[in-house]
């Protein structure tokens, strides 16, 4: 809607994971480097944890894609499980699903003995096998027995499977209970991603104005870059969000430059207190959006 405003060649702040728009801190760079370093030593058991978003969903798509470029004749094989709210039994099926496993008959034993033999015949071709969970934190105390039961897989040398467990803080806290600790002993390695500093919030949103196709990444005036940092506290998805809707409101209102107040005005709007000025931004964006494409057609 406001990408031929500003000149962009597509929207800058969308919320989605997409890789093309990571912006490695010192943070992500380590929690990659923490995967990378899993998956290739097969250490079995990777944790990382971090506040909601943070960047954990769009760094295992970034590793997914970094694996599919440098392992070009080491293949690594794949399984993502993004809603991790199953029995034991689903569970399994769609880890072999994923896989490209042939299953017939609904069997946990059957999932099991194909799912074994599958890891060994990668194992016998240098094939890695990356097991990822995401939102890890959802896991109930039967899955967490199959993931430490999945560990078990190995030769006398290696693991011939490796897991990844991504979720909030409340991770840790699920594997320091009692109940988990056989689980928290066979973790190899682990990584707690934190938010962007200011600094990094303010490269961060220029890095993303570039990528979108800004030859001037300096759309955002410095006041608003602090009130933007102040709210957001370098949540990623927190800051994708604000200047979404500032991008909006400067579009709706003829502003070329996004300066604090229409930063003030998005907030004060995303926290529920919406202003009689903000009100009408959505609809005369729309509207103009509209008038516009009629007027080519």
């Amino acid at each position: 809607m406001y990408t031929r405003f500003y000149g962009f060649k597509e929207k800058p702040f969308e919320v989605t994971p997409d890789p093309k728009f990571l912006y490695l801190s010192q943070h992500h760079k380590e929690g990659l480097a923490h995967l990378i370093y899993g998956i290739n030593g097969r250490r079995g058991l990777t944790v990382v944890t971090g506040e909601a978003g943070t960047g954990k969903t769009t760094l295992i798509h970034t590793l997914m894609r970094l694996l599919s470029r440098v392992n070009a004749n080491a293949k690594t094989r794949t399984a993502y499980l993004v809603n991790p709210k199953l029995d034991p039994t689903d569970f399994l099926y769609y880890i072999c699903w994923d896989l490209g496993i042939k299953l017939q008959e609904r069997s946990k034993v059957r999932y099991l003995i194909k799912f074994h033999g599958f890891l060994l015949d990668c194992y016998d071709r240098n094939e890695k096998v990356v097991l990822v969970i995401d939102e890890a934190h959802c896991l109930d105390s039967a899955l967490f027995e199959e993931i430490r039961l999945l560990t078990n897989l190995e030769t006398p040398k290696k693991k011939l499977l490796q897991i990844i467990l991504m979720g909030q803080p409340e991770l840790s806290e699920l594997l320091s209970r009692p109940q988990c600790l056989p689980l928290k002993q066979r973790v190899s390695l682990r990584y707690q991603l934190k938010p962007l500093s200011e600094e990094e919030t303010k490269e961060y949103i220029k890095t993303r104005l570039r990528i979108a196709g800004l030859v001037n990444a300096n759309i955002f005036s410095p006041k608003a870059l602090d009130e933007i940092y102040a709210y957001s506290k370098g949540i990623p998805r927190s800051i994708n969000i604000v200047c979404d809707n500032a991008l909006l409101s400067g579009y709706s209102t003829d502003q070329k430059t996004i300066g604090e107040k229409i930063i003030d005005e998005v907030i004060s709007n995303l926290d529920g207190h919406v202003s009689r000025n903000h009100q009408g931004i959505f609809s005369r964006s729309i509207l103009r959006f509209f008038w516009g494409f009629s007027r080519k057609a």
